[in-house]
């Protein structure tokens, strides 16, 4: 299972993009206070328990750290929403989702895509 992060600071991006230049990066926003989100965000646990593949993971509580969440949207030309989820390779978006269209099975979709 990939090791899950918690991004709390801008500055915590320099290791989603560097690491998106050696393997796939899934990257999660959520909002501590929906529960669309929290059953996003528990698609997106699952799919890690269940995964064994080799990528990172990185996740940002959108309102208690909102700069680090409008940098993400910066950096990856997305409009920002929440949840939102994405596959990065190369410092790009391959693929974004968002509210119900993410689940456990969409990420491995997206992965296997990318």
């Amino acid at each position: 299972m990939a090791e899950l992060k918690e991004l709390l600071e801008i500055e915590d991006l320099n290791e989603v993009w560097e690491t998106s230049r050696e393997k796939p990066v899934l990257l999660f926003k959520q909002s501590t206070t929906c529960p669309i989100s929290a059953e996003a965000f528990a698609e997106f646990q699952r799919f890690l328990e269940d995964n064994n593949e080799d990528i990172g993971a990185f996740y940002v509580k959108v309102r208690e750290t909102r700069p680090v969440s409008d940098q993400i949207a910066e950096h990856l030309g997305i409009r920002h929403q929440s949840p939102q989820a994405f596959v990065v390779k190369n410092k790009e978006a391959v693929w974004n989702a968002s509210h119900t269209k993410i689940t456990e099975d969409s990420i491995k979709e997206a992965l296997q895509n990318a």
